[in-house]
């Protein structure tokens, strides 16, 4: 039984040669409900602890609430030993407000730099002031790299047109099993670029029934095959989920997790490997794409 492409390495190599861990913590939903604070701080805080020293997060989340969630979670660590990223919003990302959407981030999480910043998502923002707005934050030593989210290929193609933009490290976007519409195109055209993925949403809505475009999908966390292949793996369907994302060397996967049982889970996940058959059979409930869809998003 041969295997899947899996690779077991915690780290993977970015386009400016630096390193970023394939598996950390998200926050998105993150500071919604100040009754859940302390909680979300502590599952963070004991993420760490178990090694995912990755924090993803966002001004747009809960308004800046999730970066406060994760400023409060890193208190106690040793800023060299995190990995912080953080998105703006594109009507922010121009020279007129991206400076001071960054220091409220920064002032948010309690820290003087980003490891990674990242553009949202694309909308009308002007890339090549986008751009040249990061480099400049680069020179300024407020991040250390930039990034985009949810950009399709035309979008990558665009960016890379722009003086600077093949400095773009990565790309967050919605992948997991049952969001696969990257593998037909994007996939493959950022690895002829050789830029790497960051996978938010990596086992759907925690394994529940998504929807896009107000068509629902079969829900994750109760298809047959995943519940088979998973419990021939003496493993959760969470891991087996993330599994599926991490089998690909240039993927780090973003989960949310606040208890103590489903973060040990996420770090247990690095080390398990699928074979082909396995995803041969995962395809049968949720298949490759054929042709070009829509990428999705949340």
């Amino acid at each position: 039984m041969s295997e899947a492409n899996v690779n077991k390495a915690k780290e993977l190599q970015l386009p400016d040669g630096s390193k970023m861990d394939r598996l950390g913590q998200g926050t998105w939903q993150m500071g919604e409900d100040d009754e859940k604070s302390e909680r979300e701080i502590k599952g963070l805080k004991y993420g760490i602890e178990q090694g995912l020293r990755l924090i993803d997060s966002a001004e747009m989340y809960a308004d800046g609430k999730a970066e406060n969630i994760a400023g409060n979670a890193i208190k106690t660590f040793k800023r060299d030993d995190l990995y912080l990223v953080s998105k703006v919003y594109p009507q922010n990302a121009n020279k007129h407000r991206i400076y001071s959407s960054l220091e409220r981030s920064l002032k948010l999480l309690g820290t003087d730099y980003l490891d990674l910043y990242l553009l949202h998502w694309r909308e009308d923002a002007d890339l090549s002031e986008v751009v040249y707005c990061m480099e400049n934050l680069k020179e300024k030593g407020r991040i250390r790299r930039w990034g985009v989210s949810n950009f399709d290929v035309a979008d990558m193609e665009d960016l890379w047109k722009v003086p600077d933009g093949k400095n773009c490290c990565t790309n967050q976007i919605l992948y997991n099993l049952g969001c696969r519409g990257i593998e037909f195109d994007l996939i493959p055209w950022q690895r002829e670029h050789g830029v790497p993925f960051m996978a938010y949403s990596p086992v759907g809505q925690a394994g529940a029934l998504t929807t896009q475009d107000g068509v629902s999908k079969a829900a994750l966390a109760t298809d047959k095959n995943v519940l088979e292949i998973a419990e021939k793996k003496g493993i959760s369907v969470v891991q087996l989920l993330l599994a599926f994302v991490l089998r690909q060397p240039d993927f780090t996967a973003i989960p949310k997790a606040v208890g103590k049982t489903h973060i040990d889970e996420n770090v247990a996940s690095l080390k398990i490997s699928l074979t082909d058959e396995e995803v041969d059979q995962l395809s049968e409930s949720f298949p490759a794409p054929k042709e070009k869809v829509a990428m999705e998003k949340y």
